[in-house]
């Protein structure tokens, strides 16, 4: 790590290209010490990353603290969570699920003519690079879904340090270091890098073989494309922007609009609104009523709700530049006009923006611009208006929400936001993804380049690729295909799921 400290001057010492081939060169070669290492093995590796970040949590957030402006306890939380994740992998590489081990023994009167014995089983595809977010410096940095992910799945990792938060992330990078080191982990399995000729080169190294990502459209597109232009592309797992609309039914305004209006304050606010999953779109009925409504008009609950949320500086001055273009972008739009301003103030007070379905439908641009920061669009739409073509204006987005009464038929809005949406939600609100072996994170794009989850056990599955064995004799099979299973892993055996043999029941 010699080339990424702080000069006397103050400056960041980036990491030089030569200085980035070598830690490729070096993660390839880890790579090809562990790729066929055993389960256990794995695990312990994952094991040993948790806890050394766990043993230095305290370090970690206070460096979080002064280089973020995130608190103590977002910040715990977001370590907590990858610690959680990087030992449910481990479980889940113990388990062999990753490898979707499948064996179809040789069969005489297989229904198309004899079958062979053919083996399938997933492998890692080799070092994969990825690029931290600013706005995780934990969850979806040094360590997060992207570098958990592909060392569970056999990889080597180089990463590339987010400099929003410099020196959180070389500690860090330190610590995994070291941790992979205790645990007898080979050698440049993992490492960092820094600045942008560093990054460059990561996407066009040869050995490199993937690329995570998490940021901004242009940036991701950029890298994206870049990756596609190779002599030999590569997968390009990126996770660009997101709106993450949300449509609220006439029966569910009428019977819960303060309780809906609540929830998206509180949602749309949370993180001072730099979530991926923040709902940027509220769709609500009634042109004269669905802003004046009984009691309260909506403007004064939102008012309400929004006073009190927790105000604090955007995560860095050039999201905060990005914020203020995109809000005004938004604003400028024809019939577009202010239901809550905000302001200037370093830590900015809410802003909401309001406009009709005839707006969006003329200007449908308008369902296009993220706003990252605490910032959203209200969208009227007429009593009986058809939402189903509402929702066929959006492009791709991680999520899609529908406030609406059990009695309601709304399967065609729904269909419609399955073709637009990676996860659809009932009655509730997109911030908070959990790491779990169902979750999905993805969309079409631009939420994402591809169609794969960045969070969740499936995640490790991005980085790995099938092969079969056709034929083999057992003594030339991977571990993972031989009939007497030695890693005791979760197999698929002539269509049916075997059980993992008990522990001592394994033939030499």
């Amino acid at each position: 790590m010699q080339a990424q400290k702080e000069s006397v001057e103050g400056r960041t010492m980036f990491t030089t290209v030569e200085e980035t081939n070598t830690r490729i060169t070096a993660a390839h070669a880890a790579y090809e010490q562990a790729r066929d290492i055993d389960p256990g093995t794995r695990a312990a590796w994952l094991r040993g990353i948790a806890a050394a970040l766990e043993a230095n949590a305290d370090e970690l957030v206070a460096l979080g603290q002064e280089e973020t402006h995130l608190d103590e306890g977002r910040l715990s939380f977001e370590l907590k969570r990858s610690v959680f994740q990087l030992r449910l992998f481990a479980e889940e590489v113990v388990r062999g699920e990753h490898l979707d081990a499948t064996i179809d023994h040789a069969d005489p009167t297989w229904g198309m003519g004899p079958r062979p014995d053919i083996r399938r089983v997933s492998v890692p595809l080799g070092v994969v690079g990825v690029f931290g977010a600013s706005n995780f410096p934990f969850a979806f940095s040094v360590m997060g879904g992207d570098s958990a992910s592909a060392l569970a799945a056999g990889c080597a990792v180089v990463h590339k340090i987010h400099e929003g938060h410099l020196q959180l992330a070389l500690r860090t990078g330190a610590i995994v270091e070291e941790a992979l080191e205790s645990v007898g982990a080979p050698q440049g399995l993992f490492s960092t890098i820094i600045g942008r000729a560093a990054a460059e080169c990561l996407v066009d190294h040869p050995l490199v073989k993937a690329i995570g990502f998490t940021g901004s459209t242009a940036g991701g597109r950029a890298l994206f494309d870049r990756a596609a232009r190779r002599s030999t592309p590569i997968p390009f797992y990126g996770e660009l922007g997101s709106i993450n609309p949300v449509f609220v039914t006439e029966a569910a305004w009428k019977l819960r609009r303060d309780e809906i209006l609540a929830g998206f304050a509180s949602s749309f606010t949370m993180g001072m609104g730099q979530f991926c999953t923040k709902p940027g779109l509220l769709f609500v009925p009634g042109y004269s009523s669905a802003l004046t409504g009984n009691g309260d008009d909506v403007s004064d609950i939102l008012k309400r709700e929004v006073a009190g949320k927790p105000r604090r500086p955007l995560l860095s001055p050039r999201l905060r530049e990005g914020f203020d273009r995109a809000v005004e972008t938004v604003r400028a739009a024809p019939g577009v006009d202010v239901l809550l301003a905000g302001d200037d103030s370093e830590a900015p007070h809410p802003t909401i923006l309001k406009t009709t379905a005839d707006h969006v439908r003329k200007h449908p641009g308008i369902l296009e611009q993220e706003m990252f920061g605490p910032a959203a669009v209200v969208v009227e739409y007429h009593p009986g208006d058809d939402l189903v073509s509402l929702a066929g204006l959006m492009v791709g987005q991680l999520t899609g929400s529908v406030h609406a009464e059990p009695h309601e038929d709304v399967s065609d809005l729904l269909s419609t936001l399955r073709e637009r949406c990676g996860r659809l939600l009932w009655n509730a609100w997109p911030t908070g993804v959990t790491v779990s072996y169902a979750q999905h994170h993805g969309g079409p794009y631009p939420a994402t380049t591809a169609t794969t989850t960045s969070v969740g056990t499936a995640a490790i599955a991005r980085f790995m690729r099938a092969v079969a064995y056709d034929s083999f004799p057992p003594s030339q099979l991977p571990a993972p295909l031989r009939d007497d299973n030695p890693w005791r892993i979760r197999r698929r055996v002539d269509g049916a799921w075997d059980s993992p043999i008990p522990e001592g029941k394994v033939s030499e």
